[in-house]
């Protein structure tokens, strides 16, 4: 029962952050959309920062996982198609986590913790380093592996947290999973196929 409150909580929390940022979110509308009472609420979390800060954990948790096909042994346009491909499905799937998180940045990170942003660093670093494993192989053209993990971040997230102007742009009413498919495939296309050993950025 626990692990149940505490997704609900979470769920309905995240749901709230994304709409009305962390300021405009009172503890009672966390609990009402969670179906509990608000004294519920404080025993399985001492206070709305902390719920907000788990809410970001599993986003966190959530972006780590795709990171796991990055691997030294791995095909490198494999790896890369495959994470790639599980962001976007992330983001779709937890479209209020994204967009809470992109309002946390925009804000200037005031919760982000340090042990958070620490995590993120190393593991970025981790991941950085294998591309430059890759690179020094000769199974991918040099590239600098922390603007391309700025590329694959930008273009991952961007359908979620500016979904109307993408369904504007598309002359779509709402986004479908074959339009994730449709990004999945143009990012690969057109970002990782230049990477390709032995080909020129402009080759078919």
């Amino acid at each position: 029962m626990r692990q149940r409150n505490e997704k609900a909580i979470l769920r309905a929390a995240t749901t709230l952050f994304a709409k009305k940022g962390f300021d405009g979110t009172r503890a009672t509308e966390i609990a009402e959309r969670a179906g509990l009472p608000k004294a519920n609420l404080y025993y399985y979390f001492n206070t709305k920062e902390e719920i907000y800060r788990a809410a970001i954990r599993h986003l966190i948790a959530g972006w780590d996982k795709a990171l796991r096909h990055i691997r030294a042994d791995a095909d490198p346009f494999e790896a890369l198609e495959a994470y790639v491909r599980e962001k976007l499905d992330y983001a779709r799937k937890n479209a209020d986590e994204s967009r809470m998180f992109a309002n946390e940045i925009i804000s200037g990170a005031p919760f982000l913790s340090r042990a958070d942003r620490k995590h993120m660093h190393d593991i970025t670093l981790e991941k950085t380093l294998i591309i430059e494993q890759w690179v020094a192989e000769g199974r991918m053209r040099p590239v600098n592996p922390r603007h391309l993990f700025i590329v694959l971040w930008s273009t991952t997230q961007f359908y979620t947290n500016f979904e109307k102007i993408t369904c504007d742009t598309l002359e779509k009413p709402r986004l479908s999973p074959s339009d994730y498919e449709d990004a999945a495939r143009t990012i690969v296309e057109t970002v990782l196929r230049g990477l390709r050993p032995g080909k020129a950025s402009s080759d078919p």
